[in-house]
């Protein structure tokens, strides 16, 4: 399903009036990811990243052209796992959070 474009504005002047909302979708889209669902994970982080620091400001900063953050996170993206967790890395740091992987129930 195809995301309008007045639900795109409406997470991002989410994230800028609720950090906590902001680090929320952060953990959401980290864990969707490793739940098994790369696809709507990474449209989560996409969301989050136009919503916060910016495609071309996270590009400087991991080394990563723009053009190539933003496919590595398209539909069709397959990040490698070095891009993926310098992505993650750069957007814990910038958001002031340490997210950590523990066990859980199946």
């Amino acid at each position: 399903m195809a995301l309008t474009r007045d639900f795109k504005e409406l997470v991002q002047k989410r994230v800028a009036s609720d950090p906590a909302f902001g680090d929320a979708l952060l953990r959401e889209g980290i864990d969707t990811m490793l739940a098994g669902d790369v696809d709507t994970g990474k449209a989560i982080l996409r969301d989050y990243i136009k919503a916060t620091v910016g495609f071309e400001k996270l590009g400087e900063a991991t080394g990563t052209p723009a053009k190539s953050l933003i496919r590595m996170l398209g539909p069709r993206g397959n990040p490698q796992a070095r891009n993926l967790f310098s992505v993650i890395g750069y957007l814990q740091k910038q958001a002031g959070v340490q997210l950590r992987v523990a066990a859980g129930p199946a």
